[in-house]
């Protein structure tokens, strides 16, 4: 079978599955990237995959590079290895090809980087810019940055919120859109509803975020975000870092991990334990640094 047509084949059957468009994007690049290398080398049949093959792949710089120019991280190369592993599994499982040609293939042993919370003191030089603005565009993202930084969710789950998702009684919202696609709630603080409270000013339907007349997209919402930080003079963060500072923020504050899971909505609490190494502020105080 021709390598190609085996490839959209994988593509179709990991949609069956329900795997979420990040992911299947993420396969997609990778799997176009091995494809074309082979190519390039006259390989065009999965029949000719082989354990030395994807070895040569992956010490190539087609692999190890990125389109920026620069060496991809380990972290980037590891998700391309599960990727092409899953490909590969499914040639064999489909029974394309007598023996799974990543076999031999392994993930390479690194620890993930620490997640990059804004410090207190950015966080308040990005409210203090905040609140000079006063066009429609920033009031809305002024509310997107306090609700990440107040309620902890990912930008993503934000965004996909209809104003019937919003319990402003209750304090609460409904995710439907989440990772892992685990719908669940999410608690506020009493500043939060009271903001949003303002926010909404009466609607009744329709989605919270709005740009013009339709809903704020991802893409959208980190570009006018990273505006904003630049504004602030906040270097080397991204929109996922309001989640990273709530997070570090309630563990300093409760020094409970497992309650920062469950706000967090993490399967597992492994996720969570990387904010455990974030504190340096209340290292430095205990030990009269």
């Amino acid at each position: 079978m021709h390598l190609q047509a085996a490839f959209q084949a994988f593509l179709l059957q990991i949609e069956a599955d329900g795997r979420s468009p990040h992911t299947i994007g993420q396969y997609r690049r990778h799997g176009a990237a091995l494809v074309t290398w082979l190519a390039t080398r006259q390989v065009k049949v999965v029949a000719a995959l082989t354990p030395e093959l994807l070895a040569q792949f992956f010490a190539d710089g087609a692999a190890k590079m990125s389109c920026r120019g620069g060496p991809k991280k380990a972290v980037s190369l590891n998700a391309m290895r599960t990727s092409i592993r899953c490909f590969c599994g499914h040639l064999h499982e489909s029974g394309l090809v007598a023996s799974n040609p990543a076999r031999l293939l392994r993930r390479a042993r690194c620890a993930p980087p620490p997640p990059k919370a804004l410090r207190p003191d950015e966080i308040e030089r990005l409210r203090r810019a905040l609140a000079k603005a006063t066009k429609p565009e920033a009031l809305r993202d002024r509310m997107l940055i306090e609700l990440l930084l107040g309620a902890g969710i990912r930008v993503g789950s934000a965004l996909a919120l209809d104003v019937e998702d919003v319990d402003l009684a209750h304090g609460e919202l409904a995710l439907r859109s989440t990772k892992g696609d685990r719908p669940t709630t999410a608690v506020l603080p009493a500043d939060i509803v009271k903001q949003l409270r303002g926010f909404l000013a009466g609607r009744t339907t329709g989605p919270v975020f709005v740009a013009g007349d339709r809903r704020l997209s991802t893409r959208h919402a980190q570009r006018r975000l990273s505006q904003w930080f630049a504004a602030s003079r906040i270097a080397g963060r991204s929109t996922h870092s309001l989640r990273h500072s709530f997070a570090a923020d309630l563990l300093a504050r409760t020094g409970d991990l497992r309650l920062v899971q469950a706000a967090l909505n993490h399967a597992s609490i492994v996720s969570t334990t990387i904010y455990t190494a974030v504190d340096r502020a209340r290292l430095r105080d205990v030990l009269g640094a």
